[in-house]
Order: C-alpha cells, then sequence, then structure tokens
C-alpha cells in the first residue's frame, strides 16, 4: 500500500518497514540511501538518520532485521521461501479452487516474500483452470460456520451424469452433523455423520448443492459410531483411502518389494509388513474394504489379496469379468 506525500513519523517507521519487506532479502540488502530512495518515490522525505532510527525501532519491537555493513535486510518473516512454495503449489493444483480466487490467494502469498522471490515462481503465470465450481467457496465458509457453531447442515449430495452435469443422488436431502473438512487428492471433502445412516460418512464439497444451515445442534462425536474417541484424521486417511464410506477390516496382501513407495503414498506408514521374502512383500493393514477393493485394482499386476476371502474372491470375480471383456 502506498503512502504519498503524508509526512508523518508515525507513517514513516510503517512504509520502511514495507520497503524491507518488499525490497530486501538476504541476498539483497538495502542501504539507507537506497530506502530513502523508495521513499522518495512515495512522497516521502527522510534523512539517514531518521532510517536508521526507525530500523532501529523496528529491532526493539521484535522484527528480525539485519543491519550489516552492507545494508540492512528482513530476515523474519511469516513464511520462508520454502514454505510459500509448498502453500502456493498447494493452491495451484488444487480441482477445487476456482481460477481467479487461486490466482488472488497466490498473489497474497508471493506478497510475504521480496519481489526476488517472485522470478522463482514463474510457473504460477499460467495457472490453469483447475476449480470448476465457482460456488465451493460459498459451500466451504457456510459448512466451517456450521462446524464452528454446532449446527446440523442440510444439503442434496449429487454426482456427474453423461451429460458432464451434477444430479442428486437421491430426491431427499441430507441432515448431516458435520464434523471436519479434510483436503484429500486435490478435493475438499466434508467428514460427518448423516441421520439416516450409521457412523462415518464423506462428501466432497464441489458435489453439494441447495446447502443449509440448520438451528439444530449437531449430535457430539464421542456418539458416533467411529468418533468415539475423537476424530483422528491421519489414521482416518489411511483407513478410508479416497475418504470411502463403511467399515474397515483387516486385510493381508503380498506385493512386490520394489512398491514400497506406493503403499507410504497411499497407506502412510500405517501398516505392517509381516514377511519380506524373495522380493515380495506380505502386509497386513486395517483399511475400508470397498476403497482397499478398487486400490488393489490399481496396482492389479503386483498385488495379491490373501483375507479377506470375500474381498478376494470379489477381484477375481471382477478380474475374470474384465477378461472377457478383452477377449471380444
Amino acid at each position: 500500500m502506498k503512502v504519498i506525500g503524508t509526512g508523518s513519523k508515525k507513517v514513516l517507521i510503517l512504509q520502511i518497514l514495507d520497503i524491507m519487506k518488499k525490497y530486501s532479502d538476504a541476498d539483497h540488502p538495502l542501504t539507507q540511501q537506497e530506502i530513502i530512495r523508495y521513499l522518495k518515490e512515495e512522497g516521502t522525505e527522510c534523512d539517514r538518520r531518521s532510517v536508521r532510527a526507525n530500523v532501529q525501532a523496528l529491532q526493539d519491537y521484535g522484527f528480525e532485521i539485519s543491519m550489516e555493513k552492507d545494508g540492512y535486510c528482513l530476515k523474519g518473516r511469516s513464511f520462508d521461501e520454502t514454505e510459500l512454495r509448498m502453500l502456493i503449489d498447494s493452491v495451484f493444483f488444487s480441482r477445487s479452487i476456482p481460477k481467479s480466487r487461486a490466482q488472488a490467494i497466490i498473489e497474497k502469498l508471493k506478497a510475504e516474500a521480496s519481489i526476488y522471490f517472485e522470478a522463482k515462481m514463474a510457473h504460477v503465470s499460467s495457472l490453469p483452470d483447475l476449480g470448476q465450481n465457482k460456488k465451493l467457496a460459498a459451500v466451504l465458509d457456510q459448512i466451517d460456520d456450521a462446524i464452528d457453531d454446532k449446527k446440523k447442515i442440510r444439503f442434496i449430495y449429487n454426482s456427474y451424469g453423461s451429460d458432464l452435469k451434477l444430479h442428486p443422488t437421491r430426491e431427499k436431502p441430507y441432515v448431516a452433523n458435520p464434523y471436519q473438512i479434510a483436503a484429500v487428492n486435490g478435493w475438499y471433502y466434508l467428514i460427518a455423520n448423516t441421520e439416516d445412516q450409521d457412523g462415518v460418512s464423506y462428501y466432497r464439497l464441489d458435489k453439494i448443492t441447495k446447502l443449509e444451515v440448520l438451528d439444530e445442534k449437531i449430535v457430539p462425536m464421542k456418539n458416533i459410531k467411529g468418533l468415539e474417541k475423537g476424530l483422528n484424521l491421519p489414521k482416518m486417511m489411511v483407513e478410508h483411502v479416497n475418504l470411502h464410506s463403511g467399515d474397515c477390516v483387516p486385510i493381508q496382501f503380498t506385493m512386490g518389494s520394489g512398491n514400497v513407495d506406493a503403499l507410504v503414498d497411499w497407506l502412510g506408514k500405517e501398516f505392517t509388513i509381516i514377511e519380506d521374502k524373495a522380493g515380495k512383500l506380505k502386509v497386513k493393514v486395517v483399511c475400508n474394504e470397498e476403497a482397499f477393493y478398487k486400490w488393489a485394482l490399481q496396482y492389479g499386476d503386483d498385488v495379491e489379496v490373501l483375507q479377506p476371502v470375500d474381498l478376494r474372491k470379489k477381484i477375481a470375480s471382477t478380474v475374470a469379468e474384465m477378461s472377457k471383456k478383452y477377449k471380444k
């Protein structure tokens, strides 16, 4: 924000802080003369003594500012460049944030660093329109408010039809106790309990329409099956790969030892290798059965489910049906 020619000593310290935030870093310290020049461009006259006094006042207040012979630089920031890069990439690759909103968020994040950080983030200049649902932000805000206020919500849940448009999965709206929003694989999911269903359910926010926040208070998590001890999000992410609803079961399977990366990527480290022999791992994990069924098919030529027997038979039947299609 530019302040033109105020001449106010109270504003001067803020102008100097903004200049150091924008134009200085460890590799680009600012001399007193350079700070005076930037101030002059903003319409403020200042001398070296005032610059030094204000920088010292900022230090006394707690700002981490280096005052070396070659100049001043603001070292302490809310985020370092690595953290900013991670945050910006998270926004950049999100499929849930509309392009215009994502670009605005990224610009705010870039403003937390000096101008020299900009060149390192050139890839954001061609931000693709990954977020298609422009109503998502409103849904996100409404559900956030409902969670904060411990209020139930009512909504229509949809799925995509062959016309690539959303259609209700059922006529009757869902009434749910909202507990948490989680970001998984670039999508936002609501973790909730639905009135006519037992246990925990998951709903993708971009598929929610006609959302209402009700006056009725939610059912406490301790009264919901699977949430008796509270919400353990990391454990839930492992047990419900891609957030499929339903109970979790113990599963045993074999997989090539060269694919441990895939195990960690999808299951974290919440699995047990019970045998490592001849390049093949025998693994045990507790996971949602439907989620693991789809995961096993994804790595079909390398994964063999041993237990439970019903899951093994289901995969065998699916593979047999797939084989028939390709024999035609």
